[in-house]
């Protein structure tokens, strides 16, 4: 049985439109995992703020979010999310908390699961902390909810004014790259009950 998921994908280290291009591919090629739709890139600052204490000095994230549906367990998508960051450069034993990423990949929703294990907290804990990860979010979920019932549309509206973040980019807009977003009254759902990711093969 397949359920729905939905990632954010950020980094902020090297070729950042280049490394988010590749991962929502990679992602699309894990057994197990079908991507349906991809928000648009958005630069936004590193988090936490600079005024805060914990922050870290570091270059500004491109990020986006993605939707997919998959056969695979909680922890073993978790497993092959972080394998996949260790191929694009991640080196968890040597980073520090909150500090630069190559790429850095977390699993937001799985479902209507509500998960609380050590490695893996479902939904992502700070959610409705981050505009970064809100903002793709809602634009590939425009009427979602988390599974306490709190909607994104309200999430957003109690951190205005939203500031400090921007569209860089569309994937399907990049030379090479298929990715195409129905748009309009033509387009379906966010229910994932159609794929919306152009692997390019034919129907």
């Amino acid at each position: 049985m397949s359920e729905q998921v939905v990632l954010g994908l950020g980094a902020n280290v090297g070729d950042r439109l280049e490394t988010l291009a590749a991962a929502v591919h990679a992602i699309h090629d894990l057994d197990g995992v079908a991507v349906t739709d991809v928000s648009a890139v958005y630069e936004t600052p590193p988090w936490p703020p600079a005024d805060d204490p914990r922050s870290v000095s570091q270059e500004p994230y491109y990020n986006l979010a993605l939707a997919a549906v998959t056969s695979l367990e909680p922890l073993a998508l978790l497993d092959e999310l972080q394998l996949l960051e260790r191929a694009f450069g991640r080196d968890r034993s040597r980073e520090v908390r909150w500090g630069p990423r190559t790429l850095d990949i977390d699993v937001l929703l799985f479902g209507t699961r509500e998960i609380e294990q050590p490695r893996l907290q479902v939904p992502h804990p700070r959610i409705a902390e981050r505009t970064f990860v809100l903002v793709p979010m809602f634009e590939i979920l425009p009427g979602g909810e988390l599974p306490d019932g709190r909607r994104l549309s309200r999430l957003l509206t109690a951190l205005a004014p939203i500031e400090d973040i921007e569209m860089v980019v569309r994937l399907e807009d990049l030379p090479g790259r298929r990715f195409e977003r129905p748009e309009g009254p033509s387009a379906p759902s966010a229910s994932f009950t159609r794929p919306r990711f152009d692997t390019g093969e034919q129907p």
